[in-house]
C-alpha cells in the first residue's frame, strides 16, 4: 500500500479507537464467562490475591493458588470452598468440542516461591498434570523491602526484583506456550501506580514495578504482532492499597482527603471489571491517569514542584521510619 494512503488509513484507525473507547464509557461491555476456566493466582494467600480468588470463585472458575506461605494459602482455599458451597449447582457448560459437561468448581493450593524459576517451572508442571490447562494467569505476588537505598541489604533488593518483576517472566514462560497453541488465555499483571511514576525512598520497589509494566507492554505487542488476538492482557495499576504493605505512608495533610489509600475490595472490583471486559489497562483511582499523563508532558523540575506541593516527594519516609524502628525493636529484618 502506498505510504500516503496507509498514513490516512492509520490516522482513521487511531481516531476510531478514540470513538470506541468513548463508547465504552456510555455502553458498558458485557463481562465474559470464566466458568470452568483454570485460574492461577500468585500470592493468593493474602491481600489482593485472596480477594481475586474470592471473585473468580463467585464466577465458578477453578482456582489454583500459589503462595510461599502454606498456612495463608490454605486459609484462602477454605474461603473459596465456602463460596463454592453457597452457590447453586451449575447447569453445565460446553467444552472446547461442544460437549455439555457438568462443572464442579474446585480449588488447588501449591507452595511456590515465585522468585525461584525452578520452583515456578516445577509447580507449573504439577498444575498442568493435576488440574489441566491454565486459561487465566494472575501475576499478583509482591513484596517491599522498606529501606532507603543505601540502608537496604543487597539480598532484599534482589528479592524485591525477583518477586515483583522476574517472577512474571517465569510464570509466563511456563503457561504461555499452551495459550499460544490454543490462541486462548488471559494474562494479568498486578503492578502499581509506582510503576508509572515514582517517589523517593523505594527505589527497588519502583524499579521492580517499572520492570513488570515494561515486560507486560512488550509481551502485549508481541502477541499482537503474532496475531494471537485470543490471548488478552490486562495491566492493573492501583494507587496505595490499604493492605498494610505501605502502612505509615503520608502525603500533605491538606491533600490527604483527595488521595486516601484505596480499599482493597474496591481495587479488586475495578480490576475484575477490567479483566472480564478485556480492558488492556486499569488505574485506580482514575486520577492516576491524569498524573501519568502530566509526567509525560511536564519538565522534571515542574514535577518536583508538584510533588513538594502535594507532599508526595517524601511520602514514604514515615513508612520507612516505621519499618526501621520495627526492625531495630525485633532485632531482625522486617517480614515481607
Amino acid at each position: 500500500m502506498n505510504i500516503v494512503v496507509e498514513f490516512f488509513v492509520v490516522s482513521f484507525k487511531v481516531m476510531w479507537s478514540f470513538v470506541l473507547a468513548g463508547a465504552k464509557w456510555l455502553i458498558k461491555p458485557e463481562e465474559k464467562s470464566v466458568e470452568g476456566q483454570v485460574c492461577v493466582i500468585t500470592g493468593g494467600g493474602s491481600g489482593l490475591g485472596r480477594l481475586f480468588a474470592a471473585e473468580f470463585a463467585r464466577r465458578r472458575a477453578t482456582l489454583v493458588l500459589w503462595d510461599v506461605n502454606r498456612r495463608a494459602n490454605e486459609e484462602t482455599a477454605e474461603l473459596v470452598r465456602d463460596i463454592y458451597r453457597e452457590m447453586v449447582p451449575p447447569k453445565g457448560f460446553r467444552n472446547s468440542v461442544g460437549e455439555l459437561q457438568l462443572f464442579q468448581p474446585q480449588v488447588y493450593t501449591y507452595v511456590c516461591d515465585v522468585s525461584k524459576r525452578e520452583s515456578v517451572y516445577s509447580t507449573a508442571e504439577k498444575v498442568r498434570r493435576e488440574v489441566g490447562n491454565v486459561t487465566f494467569l494472575i501475576n499478583n505476588a509482591g513484596v517491599v523491602s522498606g529501606h532507603h537505598l543505601l540502608e537496604c541489604p543487597d539480598e532484599l533488593i534482589e528479592k524485591t526484583m525477583m518477586v515483583n518483576c522476574h517472577a512474571h517472566f517465569w510464570t509466563t514462560k511456563a503457561f504461555l506456550p499452551k495459550m499460544l497453541e490454543l490462541n486462548q488465555g488471559h494474562i494479568v499483571t498486578v503492578a502499581s501506580s509506582l510503576g508509572l511514576f515514582s517517589t523517593a525512598g523505594v527505589e527497588d520497589y519502583c524499579a521492580s514495578k517499572f520492570g513488570a509494566i515494561g515486560f507486560h507492554e512488550s509481551l502485549s505487542h508481541e502477541l499482537k504482532a503474532a496475531s494471537k488476538d485470543g490471548i488478552k492482557m490486562t495491566l492493573v495499576c492501583p494507587f496505595l492499597v490499604d493492605t498494610g504493605m505501605f502502612k505509615g505512608c503520608k502525603i500533605r495533610k491538606e491533600m490527604a482527603p483527595f488521595f486516601p489509600p484505596l480499599k482493597a475490595e474496591y481495587c479488586v472490583e475495578r480490576a475484575m471489571r477490567a479483566i472480564l471486559t478485556d480492558q488492556p489497562m486499569v488505574c485506580t483511582p482514575r486520577t492516576m491517569y491524569v498524573v501519568t499523563f502530566m509526567k509525560t508532558v511536564l519538565p522534571f523540575d515542574a514535577i518536583v514542584c508538584m510533588y513538594r506541593f502535594l507532599g508526595a516527594d517524601k511520602c514514604m519516609y514515615p513508612f520507612l521510619a516505621q519499618r526501621k524502628e520495627s526492625t531495630n525493636n525485633n532485632g531482625m529484618k522486617p517480614g515481607m
